[in-house]
């Protein structure tokens, strides 16, 4: 008979935040950004987008590929007295005036000293002293659950606070590897872009820079960037004018357990990386595909977008020491990295038809004028999928490239690797141009 478990024991309550006081201490150094100017359009404008990036105030759409006038609103808040302001890259995209509108009324016109569309973060200057400043937090000590409160200009209303709590921490979302988003739950709408995001004691967390919505407002989700990573940028702008970015160069994934199972880890934790570039900081210090890499200077990675946005926080020429999980062991490796805009070269990678153990694939190696219309030199195409492959998502066309990180030319090869019976196998597959891991399970 199990033992009985005792239930946990109640969480003492907690005072309540005095969003009054915040608001009152900070609201007069949250100012209305707005902007004028032409922008571009593209296919990328599409107002179902699902990350609504926009704000309030377009006048009228071009054909896609010309250009737009329009003015818009935005939001950011002071962070130096002599008249530096944080905001959103996007608010500012395409302005050629701008102007900061203050609690008091007071307006601006700004210079823009820069922006980073990497970060979505800018920096603008005022001709202005002894200006309201906010408090600025450390982001690390913001936990899920704790409460945040949000000021800004959504939809051009002025100086609009709204609450909620952190609903996730170190969030990637699709085209921001470099920035580790927090998640709350707080109303946030266009407009209240570049607007800061403060925690219970009135200290700035993040500036709010995305929503997640079908709509184009607040459906629950918003994102804002740590004001740990925007003051990096902040610092390169005003020192240079711009901001740079380190890369590795490798493709990476999350791992799932079967994956982890398959390559011998008792946890999935770790970034998996899929595919390592050609003459890339990676392939320099002899990163592999197939590789886990589980820490990044001694801090440990669960994620692949935590190591996607320490890489790119990091300054071109930095070295930092990976410990790689390879062969079921652990090893060390230092690299230094390259700058992220730098151009990445792609990584370039018989007959009969056998289903080698139980995978349930039959494989064939490629001809020459596959080799050359892919660029790949080895590997095999999968001619049928069936059982647990086809199961796990191999489809015909596929062409394996190793099996649990050791490069396959042969069929025998993958038969060898099958011999000792594992009860699953981690396939790397290109597929259309990209490299990804699947997990099969054998039994």
């Amino acid at each position: 008979m199990a033992a009985a478990v005792a239930p946990a024991a109640p969480i003492a309550p907690t005072t309540a935040p005095n969003f009054r006081a915040i608001v009152q201490q900070a609201g007069p150094a949250v100012v209305g950004v707005t902007v004028e100017g032409m922008r571009k359009t593209s296919a990328e404008d599409d107002p179902m987008a699902q990350f609504f990036r926009g704000f309030p105030g377009f006048q009228q759409r071009a054909p896609r590929g010309g250009e737009v006038p329009f003015r818009g609103q935005g939001s950011g808040f002071i962070v130096s007295a002599d008249g530096l302001i944080l905001t959103n890259a996007h608010v500012v995209d395409g302005a050629k005036e701008v102007t900061v509108k203050l609690q008091d009324r007071r307006e601006y016109r700004a210079k823009v000293l820069g922006s980073d569309k990497a970060t979505d973060v800018a920096v603008l200057r005022v001709d202005a002293k002894n200006l309201p400043t906010v408090r600025l937090g450390d982001p690390k000590q913001l936990q899920v659950g704790d409460p945040v409160l949000a000021i800004g200009a959504p939809y051009g209303f002025e100086q609009t606070a709204t609450q909620g709590i952190v609903s996730a921490k170190g969030r990637s979302l699709p085209g921001d590897a470099f920035v580790p988003f927090i998640q709350t739950d707080a109303a946030v709408n266009p407009g209240n872009s570049g607007g800061p995001l403060f925690d219970a004691s009135g200290s700035v967390m993040g500036i709010n820079a995305q929503i997640y919505s079908q709509t184009g407002g607040y459906q629950g989700l918003a994102f804002a960037i740590p004001i740990d990573v925007a003051l990096k940028v902040k610092d390169q702008i005003v020192a240079t004018g711009s901001a740079q970015h380190a890369r590795l160069g490798v493709v990476i994934q999350d791992l799932s357990a079967p994956l982890a199972e398959s390559f011998g880890l008792p946890r999935p934790d770790g970034a998996l990386v899929a595919q390592v570039a050609p003459g890339s900081p990676a392939a320099s210090a002899g990163l592999k595909a197939g590789d886990v890499i589980t820490q990044i200077n001694g801090e440990v990675i669960e994620r692949s977008g935590s190591l996607s946005s320490r890489i790119g926080l990091s300054s071109p020429g930095d070295k930092v020491k990976l410990q790689v999980w390879r062969d079921k062991s652990s090893r060390d490796l230092e690299v230094k990295l390259a700058r992220a805009d730098d151009p990445d070269q792609q990584a370039a990678n018989a007959q009969g038809d056998v289903e080698p153990g139980k995978l349930g694939l039959a494989l064939r190696p490629l001809s020459p004028q596959e080799r050359q219309q892919s660029g790949l030199q080895d590997g095999l195409v999968v001619e049928q999928a069936a059982g647990p492959a086809a199961h796990a998502g191999v489809s015909p066309g596929d062409v394996l490239l190793a099996v649990n990180g050791q490069p396959v030319q042969s069929i025998e090869q993958v038969q060898g690797v099958l011999k000792n019976k594992p009860k699953s196998v981690a396939l790397l597959i290109e597929r259309q141009g990209e490299r990804i891991f699947v997990p099969v399970k054998l039994g």
